[in-house]
């Protein structure tokens, strides 16, 4: 039987490739794939300028025109009655430290480290046991502290960088860009109802036009504008470069005699005066002056707060020196609780974290002249309440456009009060994470780190909700959810109206046409 061939002209379909065409296509395929892996470098850039751009377009802060118009309105007006401001108004000095940890200062329990001007203080003053910084973190409690509003609200909710090279980025991505002119801060009402205002130290929060701290109210301002392990870290009078490479051995040193240059100058007017006296210390990079090297039994962190300690004496001979002591009010605390060195107390975690040991922090008042002094006080409050107090003992009316989340802490200093606020709220960056009422701490779930010393590993492990006695477990180490159910659901609910709230309203401001007060 004859058996049928292709002809020339027409080669049967499924006929094997020859070895050239499997060269030829295999050469396209890998012509192909080397086209992809250089462009994709080109198209990683195309997306992430996007994605910047995205950022940039939804994070930034509402300038919010409507309620810069109105704080101008309230400053204003409280201009019209500063001439009722006279020399019997208190002065005010706020005193700000950097990481400085709970157990940190003699007057809050055992510590190696000897702070004998602040125990002084403490001893003929009133000291807060559950007081707390408004974050874990720097900028955002530095903003709270000011302006009385939580860091979402004030828009500033992480840790801000140089706005400078690829760090800006950073702003970008977490949406802190620095405090807005819609923000009202306790040195503009000060300035504005007829104070001297200064300040001294680390601002933090803006290092652009329209964020720093001659724009908030601050007559003069010499330090820094960031913490001391940033670059560029320099030293700034008002909005000029005076030191451009910083010496930190002797930054104290600086800072402390331009506090006692303030105070000295201050007594030779009729206006009382405010100083914000936000120091870089204990923050790391720990630098101590050479007449302090050694001197702690608490290794270079001591000798630095030994060293600190020293300066608060100095203010408040100058101070006494000068008749102004009595009639000033001196407040100490931190931003937040320590970092790698000291001591968050008998409490868990440290800075950057939520828990107790990231914003449990010391807190002192003295004010001869309006507070009975040798008093200990175990009232939660928080550093957004100190703009409230502030404006409740200076008789000064509270804007009425916007949300403070302070409270007065006013009757509970003065032993008229027993509680402060009803609930306080622990933010990292725009998240809510847990509520308290002051004795019972509630934590939504969210991730928490594991470690093992030694090395490099850390995993998150999704944990909670927990339910914390503060009163039975300051360490926050046993959940007692099943035990107490319905405070469980009782703050459970709050967190989740308070998320809410600020989901329809970021800001927090409110309709008015009248911010006068």
């Amino acid at each position: 039987m004859a058996t049928d061939l292709p002809s020339d002209s027409a080669p049967a379909q499924d006929a094997a490739p020859t070895k050239r065409t499997k060269r030829r296509g295999l050469g396209k395929r890998i012509l192909k794939a080397t086209g992809l892996v250089l462009a994709l470098p080109a198209l990683l850039l195309v997306a992430g300028l996007g994605y910047l751009a995205f950022e940039l377009l939804t994070n930034r802060p509402d300038d919010s025109p409507e309620h810069e118009a109105l704080k101008e309105e309230y400053l204003t007006n409280r201009l019209s009655t500063a001439a009722a401001t006279s020399g019997e108004s208190p002065n005010v000095i706020l005193v700000h430290y950097d990481d400085l940890g709970y157990g940190d200062l003699g007057f809050m329990g055992d510590t190696p480290i000897e702070t004998p001007n602040l125990d002084a203080l403490a001893e003929d003053g009133v000291v807060m046991t559950n007081y707390h910084s408004p974050s874990a973190v720097c900028t955002p409690s530095r903003a709270a502290l000011l302006t009385g509003r939580l860091a979402p609200r004030a828009a500033v909710p992480d840790v801000l960088f140089p706005n400078e090279g690829v760090s800006s980025l950073i702003n970008v991505v977490s949406g802190t860009f620095g405090l807005t002119q819609a923000e009202i801060t306790i040195p503009d009402v000060l300035q504005a109802s007829g104070y001297e205002t200064g300040m001294i130290g680390k601002w933090h929060i803006g290092d652009t036009e329209g964020s720093l701290p001659n724009d908030f109210g601050f007559d003069s301002f010499l330090g820094s504008r960031y913490s001391n392990d940033m670059v560029p870290f320099q030293i700034y009078e008002n909005d000029e470069v005076l030191l451009e490479t910083v010496d930190q051995t002797e930054l104290d040193a600086l800072y402390t005699d331009r506090a006692v240059e303030f105070v000295a100058d201050a007594a030779e007017t009729e206006d009382p005066f405010f100083l914000y006296f936000a120091h870089n210390f204990p923050h790391e990079p720990l630098f101590a002056a050479d007449e302090n090297l050694g001197r702690s039994d608490a290794g270079l962190y001591g000798d630095i707060v030994e060293g600190l300690d020293d300066g608060i004496g100095r203010i408040v001979d100058e101070l006494e020196a000068t008749g102004q002591l009595d009639n000033t009010i001196i407040m100490v605390t931190s931003d937040n609780g320590p970092w790698f060195q000291g001591d968050a107390g008998d409490h868990r975690g440290r800075k950057g974290m939520i828990s107790e040991g990231g914003t449990r922090v010391p807190f002192l008042v003295h004010w001869p002249d309006g507070l009975e002094g040798g008093r200990t006080v175990d009232t939660m409050a928080m550093g957004t309440d100190v703009l409230p107090t502030l404006l409740d003992w200076l008789d000064i009316p509270a804007p009425t456009d916007r949300v403070l989340d302070g409270t007065s802490m006013a009757s509970v200093l003065e032993g008229t009060g027993d509680t402060v606020s009803e609930y306080y709220y622990s933010y990292a960056s725009k998240s809510l994470l847990a509520v308290s009422d002051g004795r019972f701490k509630y934590y939504a779930e969210q991730p928490y780190l594991y470690t093992i010393s030694g090395t490099s590993f850390a995993s998150p492990f999704t944990q909670g909700p927990w339910l914390f006695d503060l009163e039975a477990d300051p360490s926050e180490a046993y959940d007692v959810s099943a035990k107490y159910p319905d405070v469980a659901a009782e703050l459970a609910a709050e967190l989740e109206r308070r998320n809410a709230e600020t989901e329809e309203n970021p800001r927090g401001w409110l309709t008015t046409s009248n911010a006068a007060g």
